[in-house]
C-alpha cells in the first residue's frame, strides 16, 4: 500500500532466485536457519531434527523486539535473511511491507481451524495472504495479591469503575500503597487496554492505510487512566525498573495488569511473594462482558529469502499445531501457545510454579482468551510506540493532558507513514 515509486525499501530487494537463504548440505538433507529469542527453543527444534533426517533446522538464537526486526529487514535487503524467523505479531506488518516475509497461503492450508480468528486475523493482515503461523499469545488478565485483598477487605473488580473504586479504597486503608501503576514506557500494555475498549490502530481500506489511534476507545481509555494518575490513585512510575520491582515485592503495589506470561516476571521481579498473587479476568468496560487484549505474543514467518519454502512452512506447521511440539513449547519455552487445543492440554494442567496456590491458572486463562478482542497493526508500530513513550511519558509527569498525548501520539504516527510513501488516511 505504498505509492510505487517511494517504495524504496521493496525495489532494492532482490529477487528470490538469488536470495540466500539456506541450501542443501553435502548430506542430502535440507539445511534451514531459524532466528528465535525463546528460551529453549533449540530442544524443541531437536524434536523435529530426530524425526526428519531430510530436513534440519539450526535455531540462531536473536534478541527480541525491534532489533530483531531491523537485524532480519536489513538482512533481507542483503539477500541474506535466514529460512524462518520469531516475529511478534505486531512487527508483521513491517516485515511484510518490506517483502521479508513470505506469503504461505498454499503451504498451509487447512491450518487456520487450529487457532482462533482473533488471533489468526493477526498473521493474515485481513488479507488472503498468510504470512506466518501464530505460536503464542498474550491476552490481558488481572493479576493481584490474593492475601492483601483478603486482609484489605478488598473485592476483585469485575468494571473498570469498581477498579477506580478499589483503587481509592486502599488508599483510603493505607495511604502508601497503591493498587497498581500507569507506566509510560511501554505501549503494549496500553495498545492491549486499548483493543479491549474496541480500538484497531491500523486498518487496511483496499489500497489504503486508515491510523485510528485517537478514536472514541482510545480516548476512553487515556481518560480513565488520567482521573487515577491525577488523583494519585495509582503509582505514576515506569515498570520494569528497581523501583517498580521493590514496590511490588514490597506490597506497595497490589495489584498488575499484564499478558499471561506475568508469572515469571513477576518471580523475578518480586520473589519474596510466591505463593500470593492470582490472575482474574481483567476488568470489563459493560458488566458482565467477557472481553480482553493482548500484550505480547509470537509468530514463524517463512521468509522471502528461504530457498525452501514449502519444508520451512511444514516444520513452522508442526512447530505451532503439533501435540508433541506445544509440550515442548509450553515446557521448555514457558510459552501459553495460541493453538486452542493446547491451551486445555496435559502441559498446561498445573499452574506456574509462582502461581501454584492458584490451581484453576491456566482454566482461568483459557477463558479470558476466548474473549480476546482482534488486534490491528501497522507497518510502523515502533513509531507509534516510541511517539506513546515521549507524549505520554511528558503527560504522566504533569498528571495531566492525556487526551493531548493520544492526539499527538495518531499524528506522529500518519506523518511517518505519509512520509515513507504510504497511501493513508485518518
Amino acid at each position: 500500500m505504498r505509492h510505487r515509486a517511494t517504495a524504496t525499501c521493496v525495489a532494492t530487494l532482490l529477487t528470490a532466485a538469488a536470495l540466500g537463504g539456506c541450501g542443501a548440505a553435502d548430506d542430502g538433507a535440507v539445511h534451514l536457519t531459524y532466528w528465535a529469542w525463546a528460551p529453549g527453543m533449540e530442544e524443541v527444534v531437536e524434536l523435529w531434527n530426530e524425526a526428519n533426517p531430510d530436513v534440519q533446522v539450526t535455531v540462531k538464537k536473536q534478541a527480541s523486539g525491534d532489533e530483531l526486526v531491523t537485524k532480519t529487514v536489513t538482512a533481507a535487503q542483503a539477500g541474506t535473511a535466514p529460512d524462518l524467523v520469531q516475529a511478534e505479531y505486531q512487527a508483521l506488518p513491517t516485515l511484510a511491507s518490506n517483502n521479508v516475509t513470505a506469503d504461505i497461503s498454499a503451504e498451509v492450508a487447512g491450518v487456520e481451524d487450529a487457532f482462533t480468528p482473533a488471533v489468526w486475523q493477526q498473521v493474515t493482515l485481513g488479507t488472503d495472504a498468510v504470512y506466518a503461523l501464530p505460536q503464542d499469545s498474550g491476552p490481558l488478565l488481572f493479576f493481584y495479591r490474593a492475601d492483601l485483598f483478603e486482609e484489605f477487605g478488598l473485592s476483585v473488580p469485575e468494571t473498570w469503575d469498581e477498579f477506580a473504586d478499589t483503587a481509592r479504597a486502599l488508599r483510603e486503608i493505607d495511604p502508601d500503597r497503591r493498587l497498581t501503576t500507569f507506566s509510560a514506557n511501554d505501549a503494549g500494555l496500553f495498545a492491549g487496554l486499548a483493543q479491549q475498549a474496541g480500538a484497531q490502530w491500523w486498518t487496511t481500506e483496499t489500497d489504503r492505510w486508515r491510523v485510528a489511534i485517537d478514536d472514541a476507545a482510545g480516548r476512553r481509555v487515556s481518560a480513565f487512566w488520567e482521573e487515577l494518575v491525577a488523583e494519585e490513585l495509582v503509582d505514576n512510575q515506569p515498570m520494569y525498573t528497581p523501583a517498580w520491582n521493590q514496590a511490588l515485592n514490597e506490597g506497595r503495589q497490589i495489584a498488575w495488569i499484564s499478558g499471561v506470561w506475568a508469572p515469571g516476571t513477576l518471580a523475578t521481579a518480586a520473589p519474596d511473594t510466591e505463593g500470593t498473587w492470582e490472575a482474574a479476568p481483567l476488568p470489563q468496560w459493560e458488566p458482565g462482558a467477557n472481553v480482553t487484549g493482548s500484550w505480547g505474543g509470537s509468530t514463524t514467518a517463512v521468509t522471502t529469502d528461504s530457498e525452501h519454502r514449502a519444508e520451512a512452512a511444514e516444520f513452522a506447521v508442526w512447530l505451532n499445531t503439533d501435540p508433541e511440539a506445544l509440550t515442548a513449547l509450553v515446557q521448555t519455552c514457558g510459552i501459553y501457545p495460541a493453538a486452542t487445543a493446547a491451551q486445555t492440554g496435559e502441559a498446561l494442567a498445573e499452574p506456574p510454579p509462582f502461581l501454584a496456590n492458584q490451581p484453576a491458572f491456566y482454566e482461568t486463562v483459557a477463558e479470558v482468551a476466548e474473549g480476546a478482542a482482534p488486534a490491528a497493526w501497522g507497518p510502523n508500530v515502533t513509531v507509534a510506540y516510541s511517539a506513546f513513550n515521549n507524549a505520554f511519558g511528558a503527560a504522566a509527569g504533569r498528571r495531566a493532558g492525556f487526551e493531548e498525548a493520544l492526539a499527538e501520539m495518531q499524528q506522529t504516527t500518519f506523518d511517518d507513514m505519509d512520509r515513507l510513501g504510504f497511501e493513508v488516511v485518518q
